[in-house]
């Protein structure tokens, strides 16, 4: 793990700092509380049961695959593109007002590519991915040199000490308004990605899909109210010509997969012509820290 991430972190029991525990692949605070590094690379941080185990062996190696053909990279380009305007230029592993190593956390980071391509655009910031996915967590360790991940709920206090991240990175992913804005820096964002009505509009009926939530800016604003201002947003779209398989690879990425009979929707993406034409439509919301 780079040290520049390890001293952001903190224990989730009683937050105090965590350093490498000597002869061991574990993580441990003043206090002696002990969190197991995985030999895949990431840092088990929870302190009890998972509210979910997150996305199965195979459902992430469907969604690795589907990332890496590019599918996605309007949404990573806009991250990085965002990011790199909130960290401003930097160089020499230092940010021009001098503070060392800007951190990047994706909260929800599943395989860690968007991740991974705010790092390249930062060359010298580091990254910390959160999920509770194991599967995905695996993946994320290795996504980028300066990525570390960690097993984390995202819903209770985040392992990160107060004001130590400059960038915070939330994709298609629950918001914890009051965490977020205790571990970003007053000079730091969070960074939002929702999908828009436009998001796979031609999959909608023919698959019979849930619909975005016409109400969706609202909700995100509420969760949020309090502790962020909206700074600015911008869509951002892309076109995109699927095989059936990514096609049912792209649903179970999102919430219709737990609300739609499964034997129904392989029959019905079963009858679509191929390549299946598919409009990628989101919004990115630029938040800053009251």
């Amino acid at each position: 793990m780079h040290p520049a991430v390890l001293a952001r972190l903190r224990c989730p029991v009683c937050a105090e700092p965590l350093a490498t525990a000597p002869d061991t692949r574990a993580l441990r605070c003043p206090r002696r509380h002990s969190f197991d590094v995985a030999r895949q690379g990431y840092v088990n941080l929870l302190t009890g049961r998972a509210p979910h185990v997150g996305d199965t062996a195979d459902m992430v190696a469907a969604r690795a695959d589907f990332l890496a053909a590019g599918h996605y990279d309007v949404i990573s380009a806009a991250l990085a593109e965002a990011a790199t305007l909130v960290v401003g230029p930097t160089s020499d592993g230092r940010r021009a007002d001098g503070e060392p190593y800007p951190l990047v956390v994706d909260a929800g980071a599943g395989t860690g590519r968007h991740l991974a391509a705010v790092l390249a655009a930062l060359p010298d910031a580091v990254g910390l991915a959160l999920d509770v996915s194991k599967p995905a967590l695996r993946r994320a360790a290795r996504a980028h040199p300066r990525a570390a991940a960690a097993l984390a709920d995202t819903w209770q206090r985040l392992p990160l000490a107060d004001a130590s991240t400059a960038v915070l990175l939330n994709v298609f992913a629950p918001r914890n308004g009051a965490e977020f804005h205790r571990v970003l820096d007053p000079a730091g964002a969070l960074l939002v990605v929702t999908p828009t009505d436009a998001h796979l509009a031609e999959l909608v009926d023919a698959l019979d899909l849930l619909r975005v939530d016409p109400a969706k800016a609202d909700r995100v604003a509420d969760s949020l109210a309090g502790h962020f201002t909206e700074e600015r947003g911008a869509a951002h779209t892309a076109r995109l010509r699927l095989s059936r398989a990514e096609v049912a690879t792209l649903v179970g990425m999102g919430p219709s997969a737990w609300h739609t009979d499964p034997e129904r929707l392989a029959a019905r993406i079963a009858a679509l012509p191929e390549p299946v034409a598919v409009t990628a439509a989101v919004r990115l919301t630029v938040w800053r820290p009251r």
